[in-house]
């Protein structure tokens, strides 16, 4: 093994230590990363837009603090989602619209890694706008699963979960309206973590205009729980520009995700009620949760009620891209996928009513998400109720005798999560009898991201599944 192999086998809390102890450089790290893009990449199409000659500029520039707090990345190469504004990188959305993008500034939450210690090597590929479950675009084309590159790495922070999953980059950005977190670390068996919204700042910009929308959020993805919770702590903390931003928590993230506790009780629901999932992913998830029972745990089927959330989430949605590309509309229409159009226009044409109705039912839904978690310390269920499917299919429409009539609600297994405000996070949990990858979601109670990290951390230790990443791809197409 070559010692560039070596470095992108390490695991970033690793690569992390030796940045900090001197043993490695960051220049080191960006060189063995570009060698492991170029070995790679063209095989899954993951992270289209690289910047390594700002990423070795920026290695040679950092400077390393005598007394670095918790978060410090020291040097680590990331990469970042192309719905992410990047100073001086091309970023566009995923769209032909803005295909020769190039911000002036970073957004927020990359201004923040920065500031932290990462370096940004490339931008990973998502849907357009970040609209589907399913990473292809017209500027790009498709992201294909390393496990086996016929099929899709789900979406929409596909790119990033393939870098992650293939060793191009230790930890990766996304973010998360239905599962865009969740769904790609489930499909690519790495771990991916929606936080509570507000625990990683974002600021406004082409992408995101409403600052006070409260269904997105930014997180990290990882090859382990440890290194989620490395990256949620470099990336938390209050910023002027994100009135809901939340302060860093006085114990980090990655302490919690090293001292791995066991829940005293776990609810699992193959479907929280309100829809269709494939039996073999049910029985993989079911069987991971109940795992839990080895350090004292009790298991029992159970979950909140889920009555109304596909519509509300519908709503919701639909109101949020509105916002954000209805003037598109009017000008692009021809440049926007179908789907893209037939979002947009759902949205502007609810009223008020209608919207005021959704947060309405939200409400109460989260209210009786509380109440469950009085008896309760973790939901378990499925991260996907499908294993990666394929990649010329742009959307599931039939599980079983179910048929979905939109290309959205077939991720209700993560929307459903969202719209409850939890942190969600998605551990790998097992491979289909095919060799394709299947991840359960673990909920934690509100604003309980270090809770949920130790749990997930004690799951990950029963599952023992970690040490499969990175991965060379599976070329099958």
């Amino acid at each position: 093994m070559s010692r560039h192999d070596e470095l992108i086998a390490l695991s970033a809390c690793d690569a992390v230590s030796l940045l900090r102890k001197g043993e490695v450089s960051p220049l080191d790290l960006v060189d063995a990363a570009s060698d492991r893009i170029e070995a790679v990449n063209g095989a899954v199409n993951a992270i289209p837009t690289l910047c390594l000659d700002q990423a070795r500029e920026a290695a040679k520039a950092l400077q390393q603090p005598a007394n670095p707090e918790p978060g410090w990345l020291a040097g680590l190469p990331v990469v970042v989602k192309d719905l992410n504004e990047t100073a001086g990188v091309r970023t566009t959305f995923g769209s032909p619209i803005f295909t020769d993008n190039v911000p002036e500034r970073d957004e927020v939450m990359v201004e923040t890694l920065k500031k932290r210690g990462a370096i940004v090597i490339g931008k990973a590929n998502t849907p357009e706008f970040g609209s589907g479950a399913n990473t292809f675009n017209e500027v790009f084309g498709k992201t294909r699963n390393p496990w086996n590159t016929a099929m899709t790495c789900g979406g929409s922070s596909g790119g990033s979960a393939v870098s992650v999953a293939t060793g191009m980059s230790w930890l990766a950005t996304g973010n998360d309206l239905g599962g865009s977190l969740r769904t790609p670390a489930s499909f690519c068996s790495i771990v991916g973590l929606r936080p509570s919204v507000g625990r990683v700042a974002h600021g406004a910009g082409l992408m995101w205009k409403d600052i006070h929308q409260s269904l997105v959020a930014e997180g990290p993805l990882g090859r382990s729980v440890a290194d989620v919770a490395l990256m949620l702590d470099a990336q938390s903390g209050r910023h002027p520009r994100d009135p809901k931003s939340l302060e860093t928590p006085a114990i980090p993230f990655l302490q919690a995700a090293r001292e791995p506790r066991a829940p005293k009780r776990v609810g699992y629901t193959p479907n929280l009620g309100i829809g269709p999932v494939d039996p073999e992913v049910d029985a993989i998830c079911a069987a991971a949760a109940a795992r839990f029972a080895e350090v004292g745990t009790h298991v029992e089927e159970s979950c909140p009620d889920f009555t109304g959330a596909m519509d509300m989430f519908q709503t919701l949605r639909a109101a949020l891209f509105a916002s954000i590309a209805a003037p598109l509309l009017d000008n692009h229409r021809d440049q926007l996928k179908p789907e893209m159009v037939w979002q947009v226009e759902k949205g502007m044409a609810l009223t008020a009513g209608e919207v005021g109705r959704a947060a309405i039912a939200r409400t109460k839904l989260y209210e009786r998400m509380l109440d469950w978690f009085g008896d309760n310390d973790v939901l378990a269920l499925p991260a996907a109720i499908v294993p990666p499917f394929d990649v010329d299919i742009r959307y599931i429409e039939q599980v079983g005798d179910h048929t979905f009539d939109n290309y959205v609600d077939w991720i209700y297994i993560t929307y459903a999560i969202t719209l409850t405000g939890c942190p969600a996070i998605s551990v790998p949990a097992g491979f289909t009898k095919s060799g394709l990858p299947v991840g359960i979601q673990l909920v934690g109670r509100p604003f309980g991201e270090a809770e949920l990290l130790s749990y997930a951390a004690q799951l990950e230790s029963i599952l023992d599944l970690g040490s499969m990443t990175p991965l060379d791809p599976i070329v099958t197409h």
